[in-house]
């Protein structure tokens, strides 16, 4: 089992942005200390949701300041995106970090990024697959052409290739992974053999459902039975450590709902399109409820229900739910030190 955190490097009521991401860089930083697997880095425009705009530049900078954590970005926004200036950034970290950098991509929502980006939402509505076959083919081609409606160019070579790793760097390139909310999501990554990143506001049967899913059309894609069964999916969720369950939960229903509502109402759709608006209180009540949340031996518990449910082994948690630098930390280490034991 592979335990990583989920940063989202969220401001709070009353911080500020600069405050919210030195706790994403510190959080990581503790991460690597307190022997967890991976740090998976959202990416968000306009919003105090998460104030990371480029999540493979902060992955970057950690990859930099750390030496045997696996960083990766959840996710990489496709539609505001070219996928070949984003294939050489992620051919760029893979082989300067030894083969340590995640690629996660999905299609985002329909906000104003597209307008400001200029991508239109088209790029949006229609436009998913077509990036995410050139970025693929960019991985793992020497030379590309651009084919399709969105992006037409000439062939050019592929520079750097990650076929050009030296050491022990796999040469096939970054793993890439699809975040999928939607049966169609799910089918477009088991068509082309990538695991899935599945979100936290989903609990253990919809997850399972998912997998099923997958497996079934990855079997329909003619993928091998072992690369179906080994798939490493990975399932976002909430950790939060206490002494006691009404310690964590607390913390979480203390600061979360604040955060929840000043992050998604600041959310504009590029079309004026209506908006179906958790409650924040009772989203975060969910979270308790399905995820890592109560002693180091719930967690535990948790995780590990989780994974025999799913079939999933790896996990990405949200660790920084307090607002709290201090105790963001504390619970990462509580994390590794009194959890991660419990799970082998």
């Amino acid at each position: 089992m592979r335990v990583g955190t989920f940063v989202l490097a969220a401001q709070f009521p009353g911080q500020g942005q600069g405050e919210a991401l030195h706790r994403a860089v510190r959080s990581a930083e503790v991460a690597e200390e307190a022997g967890l697997d991976s740090v998976w880095l959202a990416e968000h425009h306009f919003v105090p949701y998460g104030t990371c705009p480029s999540a493979i530049t902060l992955a970057a900078l950690l990859l930099g300041r750390t030496h045997t954590l696996r960083v990766g970005t959840a996710v990489s926004v496709l539609p505001t995106a070219h996928p070949v200036a984003l294939g050489e950034q992620a051919a760029l970290l893979h082989l300067t970090s030894g083969g340590r950098f995640s690629l996660g991509v999905g299609r985002g929502g329909p906000w104003v990024d597209l307008e400001v980006f200029g991508a239109g939402l088209k790029a949006y509505e229609e436009g998913f697959p077509e990036s995410l076959d050139l970025l693929l083919r960019w991985l793992r081609e020497s030379s590309v052409s651009g084919e399709g409606d969105r992006f037409a160019f000439r062939e050019v070579p592929v520079v750097p290739r990650p076929a050009e790793a030296i050491g022990e760097t796999d040469p096939a390139g970054p793993e890439v992974v699809v975040a999928c909310t939607s049966p169609k999501s799910v089918r477009l990554a088991a068509e082309r053999g990538l695991p899935m990143l599945l979100g936290m506001h989903v609990g253990d049967k919809e997850k399972a459902d998912m997998v099923g899913l997958w497996r079934r059309c990855a079997r329909e894609a003619g993928r091998s039975a072992a690369e179906i069964l080994e798939a490493p999916h990975v399932s976002a969720g909430v950790a939060q450590i206490g002494d006691d369950g009404s310690e964590a939960r607390e913390a979480l229903l203390k600061a979360m709902p604040g955060w929840l509502k000043q992050g998604l109402d600041a959310h504009v759709t590029v079309d004026g399109r209506a908006r179906a608006m958790r409650d924040p209180y009772a989203y975060t009540e969910l979270l308790c409820g399905i995820h890592p949340v109560g002693t180091p031996q719930v967690c535990a518990d948790r995780l590990a229900a989780t994974a025999e449910r799913t079939g999933i082994t790896r996990f990405a948690l949200l660790v920084e739910g307090s607002g709290d630098l201090a105790a963001t930390e504390e619970n990462v280490r509580r994390l590794g030190a009194e959890v991660l034991p419990q799970l082998g």
